[in-house]
This record gives C-alpha cells, sequence and structure tokens, in this order.
C-alpha cells in the first residue's frame, strides 16, 4: 500500500510544475481544426440567389432525420433560386443534429454546410429547431434579397459560376 501511495505522489509531483492547459473561454479561444464541423449555413450565389434547391438530398443522407426539407416551384414574380424549385422550408433540429456532414457532402449545389461556430445553446426544444431564415446567411452587400422579381422567359438557367476553392 506504501509503494502505491509513493507512485501516486511521484505522478503528482511530476505534473505539478508543467505549464497549464486551461483556456480562459471566451476571452482565449483555441484554433479551430481544419476538419471541424459546426453550425449549419445555407449558402447563396454572388448575385444574391440562394443555392439550395429544395432537393432534399441533405434530408435523405441525414443518418439522424434531422433535416426537413419542402421544395416548391419558382416563377418569374418570385424568384429564390436559378433552378425550377428553392426549398421553401428548410429546417434544422439542432438537439438531433450529431454533426456528421453527411448534409454537406450530399448537397449538390454546395448550399449547406457545416462552419467553425460551436457556440449553440437552447433553452428550450423550440429554440433548437433553425429555419430557413436562421441557416440563410445575408446577400453580398450591394445585391437584392431574394425572393426577386425578372422579366418573363428572360432569366439565365445556367447555374452562376462557383469561385475556385483555391
Amino acid at each position: 500500500m506504501f509503494v502505491e501511495l509513493i507512485k501516486g505522489m511521484g505522478t503528482t509531483l511530476k505534473h505539478l510544475f508543467e505549464e497549464p492547459v486551461t483556456v480562459q473561454y471566451p476571452e482565449q479561444r483555441k484554433p479551430d481544426k481544419a476538419r471541424f464541423k459546426g453550425k449549419h449555413e445555407l449558402k447563396r450565389y454572388d448575385n444574391g440567389l440562394e443555392k439550395c434547391i429544395g432537393c432534399a438530398l441533405c434530408a435523405a443522407a441525414c443518418p439522424a432525420d434531422a433535416i426537413f426539407v419542402q421544395g416548391a416551384e419558382n416563377s418569374d414574380e418570385q424568384r429564390f433560386s436559378p433552378g425550377e424549385r428553392y426549398a421553401s422550408v428548410y429546417e434544422i433540429n439542432m438537439l438531433r443534429c450529431i454533426f456528421c456532414g453527411y448534409c454537406e457532402d450530399a448537397c449538390p449545389t454546395e448550399a449547406i454546410v457545416l462552419e467553425s461556430d460551436y457556440e449553440l445553446s437552447f433553452y428550450d426544444r423550440e429554440s433548437a429547431i433553425y429555419t430557413k431564415g436562421m441557416l440563410l446567411i445575408p446577400p453580398p452587400e450591394g445585391k437584392p434579397d431574394t425572393p426577386m422579381q425578372v422579366e418573363p422567359n428572360s432569366f439565365d438557367w445556367s447555374i452562376p459560376e462557383m469561385k475556385d476553392p483555391s
């Protein structure tokens, strides 16, 4: 018994003079890892249109069944995305989400992205359901918000060029 006590005290003394690993959060923050997956964001194109086309592939890929997408048809009077459809309802239940990133991988337009924000807290279940308005980033400066109105049969159906990540 005395030997175990000496071993325990030796471990304590060995670590007593080491630099502490405590970070004074929120004043100090450790840098995020490159592959960290945090809060979701719905992205836009440079012209202000939403990237989400309401295909619901993200909801199909979600193993936790945390995503609900309801698609609707675009019109010339109300244009949300460059395609024929857009997500009229987009909800993520953050209490069910396991932050696996499958939704991000399944998205054909790279509309849903898991960013680095990890400060997620809720006081009730209703505030844990993120709606489209909470997830959609604002349009670029000087660009109109959606829905946009376009001239009949004048909209270019090609998807705007995506930026090269390099």
